[in-house]
């Protein structure tokens, strides 16, 4: 009935969306402007593959036009008399001269240039592709950092309202007690300062919920104030076997080391592109011509009305003042460089999967650890409650034996939630998109 009184837009806002973290990965994904502008760039690159063939092919042009003479073209000639000869004029063509042609040129050779050419716009698409599996596995990081943050902002924000609950009827005992002459005004007043603590620890919590939500939203393309309900994963996932392995895995799935690979076999490509200036091109040329003194050039009095002609035509700059030469090396160094960055680039993705490892190990002892404490809190507190009941302890080994569990409940929770963003970071580590345990 509310929300029906509500205006659309902010109706539909306040309607929960459910989701596990495979169904946000694929919503980020599908909907992310970065993606889409990734798809764009590998369009442009199947195109311009597409350009590259296209040079393959005979090439038409079409000709037309028209040139109108002051007089009309004439020479002198010396026709032959009864008494000799004599100089006449005679016109030789017509004061009004249309032309059009129709010219197809088929490149035979050019020097490896159009063949290498079509390679590099292969290349250029495999990048594309490689450049959009790296945003793909960025975005799908983010999510997965963002998506865990808002489960353990939930749960943090769960302790705080059960640490209130509990404080809130610990100072009414507190009251109850003072009240019957039991405890000092100092003890109550402690109870009270708490329960004032534990409130504003709570309100702080609650804001970081909404925090949270709305960047794992922004990562979705959704409103900000989006109402989501997260799944919480029941498994924990196990870490991988062995480090090699995960170290091997990384430097076979990388999209950024093919990236790289492919730079260098560009480079090859340019090298190849700069010496085909060092071979002679040649090209057939097809010509079919129209010459008249009508608009269409049909008429010709003077001469053949059309023509047409074959030509093989051949081309060759054998001295280019050694620019071919310096941009050959100028390309091998860039190789060499890119190289050097390759080397750069694996040893720094073997560091970087190994810390993420090393700190997957530590999450996990960290779940035991915070998994034996909390147990240890909670019976803490049992016990501490049950003794001030009857007066046995103060308020302030319960205020204590709260804080404690309280504590031990977050140090749980981030164990917990820190070992599935690092596992995140791990799989972002090794090249992997998802995670197949969702």
């Amino acid at each position: 009935f509310l929300l029906a009184g509500l205006p659309p837009g902010q109706a539909a806002q306040n309607e929960s969306l459910k989701l596990s973290l495979s169904q946000a990965i694929e919503m980020a994904l599908n909907n992310n402007s970065l993606i889409k502008e990734a798809l764009e760039n590998e369009q442009g690159s199947l195109e311009t593959k597409r350009s590259a063939l296209a040079e393959f092919l005979p090439k038409a042009s079409l000709n037309y036009s028209f040139t109108g003479l002051s007089e009309t073209p004439f020479m002198y000639v010396e026709q032959p008399t009864a008494t000799g000869s004599k100089t006449i004029k005679k016109d030789i063509g017509s004061d009004s001269a249309y032309h059009w042609d129709l010219t197809l040129i088929q490149p035979l050779f050019t020097g490896f240039a159009l063949s290498t050419g079509y390679k590099m716009a292969e290349l250029g698409i495999e990048n594309q592709k490689l450049a959009k599996e790296i945003i793909y596995l960025e975005i799908a990081w983010k999510v997965k950092q963002a998506f865990f943050n808002v489960l353990l902002s939930q749960k943090v924000a769960l302790v705080s309202e059960a640490s209130v609950k509990n404080l809130k009827a610990h100072e009414k005992d507190a009251s109850n007690f003072y009240n019957e002459g039991m405890i000092p005004y100092n003890d109550l007043l402690r109870s009270k300062v708490a329960l004032a603590d534990v409130i504003q620890k709570m309100e702080k919590a609650k804001s970081n919920v909404k925090i949270a939500h709305a960047i794992l939203n922004t990562l979705l393309e959704l409103d900000l104030n989006k109402n989501l309900e997260i799944e919480d994963p029941d498994n924990i996932p196990p870490i991988p076997d062995s480090l090699d392995k995960i170290v091997e895995g990384a430097l076979a799935n990388r999209p950024e080391l093919f990236m790289l690979r492919l730079a260098l076999k560009n480079l090859d490509f340019q090298i190849k592109l700069a010496k085909s200036s060092d071979y002679p091109t040649i090209a057939m040329i097809g010509r079919y011509e129209q010459n008249g003194d009508d608009l269409l050039a049909t008429n010709n009095d003077f001469r053949n009305q059309y023509n047409s002609s074959l030509t093989l035509q051949a081309n060759w700059t054998f001295f280019s003042g050694g620019k071919t030469r310096a941009n050959t090396a100028k390309f091998r160094s860039d190789q060499r460089a890119l190289k050097e960055k390759l080397k750069g680039f694996e040893k720094g993705i073997k560091l970087e999967t190994q810390n993420a490892y090393i700190n997957l190990k530590v999450a996990e002892k960290n779940i035991r650890t915070a998994k034996n404490a909390l147990t240890q809190a909670g019976e803490n507190w049992r016990i501490t409650n049950l003794q001030y009941q009857q007066q046995i302890v103060s308020s302030t080994e319960v205020l204590d034996a709260r804080t404690f569990l309280s504590q031990a409940k977050t140090n749980y929770y981030s164990a917990r939630y820190g070992y599935m963003i690092s596992m995140a970071e791990l799989e972002r580590a090794m090249g992997k998109k998802t995670n197949k345990n969702n």
